[in-house]
């Protein structure tokens, strides 16, 4: 079962926010070693960028074509 929107919306930054703290606590270099795809920090920097992107552009596409149905 998958949970529903403001469920994932609240869990995801705070889980990728762990992420990150986890990954700062562990790794010795840890600025540095955001830049590299391997590392954990990469990751749980990427994810709260790329959701609320994705979600933006998907609610952007719902609209245009709300509006262009209704027109």
């Amino acid at each position: 079962m998958l949970p529903s929107l403001p469920t994932l919306t609240v869990l995801v930054p705070l889980l990728s926010l762990a992420g990150l703290f986890y990954s700062a606590s562990i790794d010795e270099t840890f600025p540095r070693g955001c830049t590299s795809t391997n590392s954990l920090c990469f990751y749980s920097l990427l994810l709260p960028i790329t959701i609320p992107v994705y979600v933006f552009f998907h609610l952007w596409t719902w609209m245009g074509i709300k509006l262009f149905r209704h027109n």
